[in-house]
């Protein structure tokens, strides 16, 4: 139901080829042994960056991955699987600083995990079976223990097997608030919508969608044709509550785009600002836009002011199909006449704002700086011994793609271009990197981000430094795409993980 033919057949074929199976040995990225004693002078990712309370605030909560018929509107269920019986999950919300103690119970009959989108954390939190972890069993428990150290937009989703995990529902919010509460007082709410597409027509033909977008030259032709629904906070078109502002109040609205179709939502004019994005805050001093478009996997913070008495709505950009599912009402009080039925706008000739039009406040180099690793990574398309389309990464697909190699200390530059015809936002975990060049052009004002929305036929130039040890992926966050082959590993040389691709604990990630 909610995953693409292609990626089933393909999926099982990977399955049966990493049974038993350890990742690059050649790298020493994972061993054929168990044990967490070095070896060849190496450590394992259980013995670095470990974290503990302290006199630290603890926040403790408790998740459970469970089985949920969820109803989407007043028409469409769907067999969801969910944290804690809803979708999405429960919203976990701590401040700066916070010791952040997870409980993760499975009563699923599959084995699921946590990743903690965003966060910079020990390798050994990150939620990455077969790299990280080995995936929480059915009937069994795990522990997720990190400092919440930086202010912002978060999420966590399930990462084993995520094509199928996220898609069915396993996600929820994360939101890290500041110590100090000056921000926080410019807003009259704070809230967060969760974005999403769902597949609630069983003749939906989900076959086909990547080979469409190579031949149409529509860059997100496989989700549209993968899904029939949108929905905000598990909601969609009627059901979605409204917002209830008076006019001049000034909301906080957290946007987590957690499908794998990009969004652009339109707003009144003159109403909103972006004020941060994939948890950094951004320099506003360029204007901003009624329209912002949103890719898979990123974050991004507005500042959205009522501009009249009456009733609003923000929405999908209307040219797209089903935009009618995906509106919120912004309404004077609970029992007010909403609009989410009202034309929007169309977006044509309009300036949109994306993950790259801000520079960041806070940047993690002043100038280019000189690399010690440099790594061309080039995303392209292709098909795998006749059972289908995959997702390549330097023309390999996982686990055989080649890795990013560093060394504690190291300042990494990633050439990053799209010479394939999809759209691939591309996810860096444990790590912040900061976009410095566009199609050659440099950026006067740098961004600083954890994803990188990739458009065929665009090059990004992106520099990160190597200083949180373990072995991190490096994705594609079309979920689907990265079912399909387009992952590979951010390799510290001086450590090794201990777990198995596959085996006994089926591990996917």
């Amino acid at each position: 139901m909610y995953r693409k033919i292609i990626g089933s057949i393909l999926i099982g074929a990977l399955a049966v080829i990493w049974s038993g199976f350890y990742f690059n040995s050649d790298f020493g990225i994972f061993q054929s042994e168990t044990s967490d004693d070095d070896i060849d002078g190496r450590t394992s990712i259980l013995e670095v960056s470990a974290q503990e309370a302290g006199d630290r605030p603890v926040r403790t909560f408790d998740l459970t991955a469970q089985e949920t018929e969820w109803e989407i509107d007043q028409e469409k269920t769907v067999d969801a699987w969910t944290y804690n019986g809803s979708v999405p999950g429960e919203a976990l919300r701590v401040k700066e600083g916070d010791f952040v103690r997870v409980h993760l119970k499975n009563e699923l009959n599959v084995p699921v995990t946590i990743h903690w989108h965003g966060m910079i954390l020990p390798n050994r939190m990150d939620g990455v079976p077969g790299l990280t972890q080995d995936a929480v069993q059915p009937g069994e428990s795990f522990t997720y223990e990190f400092i919440a150290n930086d202010a912002g937009t978060y999420w966590y989703h399930s990462h084993q097997h995520s094509s199928e995990q996220v898609d069915k529902g396993l996600y929820g919010s994360l939101i890290i608030e500041e110590k100090q509460t000056e921000k926080q007082n410019d807003f009259d709410q704070d809230k967060v919508f969760i974005l999403d597409e769902w597949t609630t027509d069983q003749a939906q033909n989900q076959g086909m969608g990547g080979m469409m977008g190579a031949v149409s030259g529509d860059a997100e032709a496989d989700t549209k044709q993968a899904y029939d629904t949108f929905t905000i906070n598990g909601k969609s078109g009627q059901a979605i509550e409204s917002l209830v502002m008076t006019e001049g109040q000034t909301a906080r609205m957290r946007f987590v785009n957690a499908g794998y179709q990009q969004h652009q939502l339109v707003f009144p004019k003159g109403s909103m600002e972006v004020i941060a994005n994939d948890g950094e805050e951004v320099d506003g001093s360029k204007g901003s836009s009624n329209v912002l478009e949103i890719a898979p996997g990123e974050r991004i913070d507005i500042a959205f002011t009522k501009p009249d008495s009456g009733s609003v709505v923000i929405g999908e950009n209307p040219d797209v199909e089903n935009a009618e599912d995906l509106q919120i009402p912004v309404v004077s009080r609970e029992d007010s006449d909403d609009t989410r039925d009202n034309d929007l706008a169309a977006i044509s000739g309009q300036s949109v704002a994306k993950g790259t039009s801000y520079g960041s406040e806070n940047l993690i180099f002043e100038e280019p700086p000189e690399p010690d690793v440099t790594y061309n990574m080039d995303l392209s398309m292709g098909m795998n011994m006749g059972e289908g389309m995959t997702f390549q990464i330097n023309q390999k697909v996982f686990p055989d793609t080649p890795p990013i190699q560093v060394e504690e200390g190291d300042i990494v530059k990633v050439n990053i271009q799209n010479s394939g015809r999809m759209n691939h936002p591309m996810h860096l975990h444990g790590h912040r990197f900061q976009v410095m060049s566009k199609n050659g052009n440099q950026y006067d004002e740098p961004i600083v981000k954890d994803l990188i929305h990739v458009k065929p036929g665009e090059e990004y130039e992106i520099y990160f430094k190597a200083n949180n040890k373990g072995e991190w992926l490096f994705h594609c966050h079309d979920n689907n795409h990265a079912d399909q082959g387009m992952v590979t590993i951010v390799d510290y040389k001086d450590v090794y993980s201990p777990f198995k691709i596959g085996g006994d604990h089926q591990n996917q990630p």
